[in-house]
C-alpha cells in the first residue's frame, strides 16, 4: 500500500481526489467510481468496469445510443422485438 492522503469531507460528503492521484489512475471528470465497504470499516474506491445496463453483467459489451449491453441481453431484446 502507498503512503496515506489525508482529505476531510465537506458539509455535502464530497472528498476530493488529489490531481497528482487522478492522473496517475487515469481518472477524468465524469468517471464512474465503485465503492467497496470492507467489515473492517474500510473504504475501497475502484474504476467502474462496463456494466450492462440491464443485467449489471461485466463482461462481454456493446454500445447502443449512450447505453451499454451484454450479448445475452442484446438476444433477450432482440427476440422479444422480433415476436
Amino acid at each position: 500500500m502507498r503512503a496515506v492522503i489525508s482529505r476531510r469531507i465537506d458539509e455535502l460528503g464530497r472528498i476530493v481526489l488529489p490531481k497528482e492521484l487522478r492522473r496517475e489512475l487515469g481518472i477524468e471528470s465524469g468517471t464512474a467510481l465503485d465503492i467497496f465497504m470492507h467489515a473492517d470499516d474500510s473504504i475501497v474506491l475502484r474504476k467502474s468496469k462496463f456494466r450492462c445496463v440491464v443485467c449489471g453483467n461485466d463482461e462481454t459489451e456493446r454500445e447502443i445510443i449512450g447505453e451499454r449491453f451484454c450479448t445475452g441481453c442484446l438476444e433477450g431484446i432482440e427476440k422479444a422485438l422480433v415476436s
